[in-house]
């Protein structure tokens, strides 16, 4: 991943949740990503915290966009790996970082949150 990647898909994902349009929060991801948790456990209750898959994702990420209605994040730095991003950003959880690891289409195949 290089700086100009990076930047460009941290921009991209901040504005796709800033419009809550799910369908440009999705684009950014393969069909059989992993998304990694904690809130997955609190909207679904899944145990794990691990969802996969667009569709479960989708219907997680819709729960949690009807739950927070004026969700709002803000970029605060991005991070390049060697297949790898992490984006910090501010949102209604306080400081928060999700690593998102890529294929070779530079769609994400995992993603894991992390919050303050």
């Amino acid at each position: 991943m290089n700086k100009q990647f990076t930047n460009k898909f941290s921009k991209e994902w901040i504005a796709a949740w800033n419009s809550h349009d799910l369908d440009k929060i999705m684009h950014h991801y393969s069909d059989d990503f992993e998304m990694h948790s904690p809130v997955i456990r609190e909207i679904t209750g899944e145990k794990n915290g691990t969802l996969k898959g667009k569709t479960a994702i989708r219907d997680y990420w819709k729960k949690a966009l009807d739950v927070n209605p004026g969700l709002h994040f803000e970029l605060m730095h991005s991070f390049s790996g060697t297949n790898s991003i992490v984006i910090q950003y501010k949102g209604h959880r306080g400081l928060s970082a999700e690593v998102f690891i890529f294929n070779r289409e530079n769609k994400v195949i995992s993603a894991f949150a992390h919050y303050e």
